[in-house]
């Protein structure tokens, strides 16, 4: 997606999200309010909630319990390491330009199940803990950010690459 995309969402959780931005558009329309836009693409890292993909098949894999991996598994996802995320808000609060729209995306797509499979070697499990489920109702396919304009126009690139952030993920979640 760019900034341009239309927004259409598939299910209520990305609908939600689509509200959050229109209600911050009307806000800044109608009162004057000064406001910026960041989209990005799925979060990981330390700490994150456990009910999230990555803590729930850490937690899953360290328990030696199946994980369950919805459908195919072939769900493409574009993932962002949280410090990377926090470091463009914070570049876009403060150089973004009032009212604009900006993407955060990590560059970084992986399906479900590669992500599983890799989570599953740097904690050396067996892949047999995988346990295909139903997927989910209006689960999209693909969900990925295009940040080219964060990057031309702000300068901004994320620096920790996915083997790095899963490994201090996974790091955090053992000594925990």
């Amino acid at each position: 997606f760019t900034e341009a995309s239309p927004l259409a969402p598939n299910n209520p959780y990305a609908a939600s999200k689509a509200a959050a931005d229109l209600l911050v558009r009307a806000y800044a329309n109608t009162y004057g309010l000064v406001t910026n836009i960041t989209r990005c693409s799925n979060n990981y890292g330390p700490n994150q909630h456990p009910e999230k993909l990555i803590p729930l098949m850490i937690q899953r894999a360290m328990a030696d319990r199946p994980l369950p991996v919805y459908g195919d598994g072939l769900q493409v996802r574009d993932w962002l390491y949280v410090d990377d995320h926090c470091r463009a808000i914070d570049l876009v609060l403060r150089n973004g330009l009032p009212g604009e729209v900006y993407n955060i995306g990590g560059g970084t797509e992986l399906t479900n199940l590669a992500l599983v499979k890799q989570l599953l070697a740097l904690l050396h499990k067996p892949e047999s803990l995988i346990a295909h489920v139903p997927d989910r109702p209006g689960h999209d396919r693909r969900y990925a950010m295009d940040a080219t304009k964060l990057r031309e126009s702000l300068g901004w690139e994320p620096v920790v690459d996915m083997a790095e952030g899963l490994r201090r993920t996974v790091e955090q979640a053992l000594a925990s």
